[in-house]
């Protein structure tokens, strides 16, 4: 099978790395943090050799990507605005969305808005949260100890200095700390300070990453996250963590779209061990979810699997893909 191809992109006032395989109908795959259009190395290959035209861009702030510097260029619809001109750069009519992480958000919002150019979505780890009744950074948990994550990230340069010192620790911690892996063994003998941390929570007086060995998945090799720290080195953390800078802003900015529905056929897949799925809310937001999106074919919980679903289960996440797909209108 060949590998994917690579090319520079403009798109809405920007420049994006895409990678590109297969050719038939339009597979849009959106990644999320920390990650690059590498995480989807395993569904481009299936979907091409599945009879789809696969295309991964490394987002906004990733990769080979720009990467604008202010904080204010990284919101919803920067991001949602991005895929709209991927389509038309693509002369494509329209294209399902998958989205993981932050990938899913963006694409949760791309297929509610703009159901004229995403037909169907699949949706891996983030389930549909409906707008909450405040900014979300006012109703995420703190403690005079310790604080969210989201809050950690929100001072610009204090998250990017942690990470950027050793960009290969700090993948390959996050990696394995948020899979199945990772959360078992911090069930079984994590510290205080690591069981915090895999329910989302960094203490005050120290950063995010452990100070001690971390092994690597069994999922990743080394050659993988050789290329993740290597396009981290190069790119850094700002714009990626900017994403989470504007979730205040975002809550403003779709105040007007309250209470639109996701109306195209969805297919949703997340680890029974993900950490999203385990936050405040999210158990009810799973169940509910059909009242939000009507058109919900199915919910698949990967027994054991943790966040980074595609790379962790991607034959059971191909599999399930491959047959939403199948049955959609062609």
């Amino acid at each position: 099978m060949s590998q994917p191809t690579q090319r520079i992109i403009k798109v809405n006032g920007i420049s994006l790395n895409v990678a590109e395989q297969g050719q038939g109908p339009l597979v849009l795959l959106c990644h999320g943090f920390p990650e690059s259009w590498h995480s989807w190395r395993h569904q481009l290959a299936a979907l091409a050799e599945a009879g789809y035209r696969a295309v991964a861009p490394d987002m906004r702030g990733y990769g080979k990507s720009d990467r604008p510097e202010a904080i204010d260029q990284y919101t919803i619809f920067h991001l949602v605005g991005d895929l709209i001109g991927l389509l038309d750069a693509l002369e494509a009519p329209n294209a399902v969305i998958v989205g993981h992480d932050w990938g899913a958000s963006i694409a949760w919002q791309a297929a509610r808005l703009r159901p004229d150019r995403f037909h169907a979505a699949v949706i891996l780890s983030v389930p549909y949260r409906p707008r909450g009744p405040a900014p979300p950074t006012s109703l995420m948990p703190q403690t005079a100890e310790a604080q969210f994550y989201q809050l950690y990230f929100q001072q610009p340069g204090v998250t990017e200095a942690e990470f950027e010192r050793d960009p290969r620790l700090t993948l390959r911690a996050m990696l394995f700390g948020g899979s199945g892996e990772g959360m078992a063994a911090t069930r079984s003998n994590g510290t205080p300070s690591e069981r915090m941390l895999s329910a989302g929570m960094v203490q005050r007086s120290g950063g995010m990453l452990p100070t001690g060995t971390v092994p690597s998945p069994s999922w990743l090799s080394e050659a993988d996250l050789d290329f993740y720290a290597g396009e981290f080195s190069r790119s850094g953390f700002r714009g990626p963590l900017n994403y989470y800078r504007n979730v205040d802003r975002n809550w403003e900015q779709l105040a007007a779209f309250d209470g639109v529905k996701v109306t195209v056929p969805t297919l949703y897949i997340a680890g029974d061990q993900d950490v999203v799925t385990k936050f405040p809310g999210a158990a009810e937001q799973i169940a509910n979810m059909k009242q939000s999106v009507p058109l919900l074919r199915n919910t698949i919980m990967l027994p054991g699997c943790g966040h980074w679903t595609q790379q962790e289960r991607p034959e059971q996440v191909n599999a399930a893909m491959l047959e939403f797909l199948r049955e959609l209108p062609r």
